[in-house]
């Protein structure tokens, strides 16, 4: 935010992951017993996604400094921590 760049710009992780991987992560911060069901005739698809993070690091020199799975396990818990409030 302290740059004058002002066109689009990636920002993320570029570890590549599959839908699959993040599910089983998510399941794991979770906690919960979670079966995955498959629907085999559907498209396949891309197989993974990742951030290209080139330009990112070119013209503002940032990278990550959280892991996945901890920028996960702090969504999760923001997230239910919302739904608790919520509730009450």
């Amino acid at each position: 935010m302290d740059s004058n760049y002002d066109k689009p710009i990636n920002i993320g992780s570029d570890r590549l992951i599959s839908i699959n991987e993040l599910a089983d992560i998510t399941i794991k911060i979770s906690g919960k017993k979670i079966t995955k069901t498959y629907d085999l005739n559907a498209p396949q698809g891309v197989r993974g996604r990742n951030a290209d993070l080139t330009l990112v690091k070119k013209e503002l020199n940032w990278q990550p400094q959280i892991t996945l799975e901890n920028g996960l396990t702090k969504t999760y818990e923001w997230i239910d921590e919302q739904l608790t409030t919520e509730q009450k």
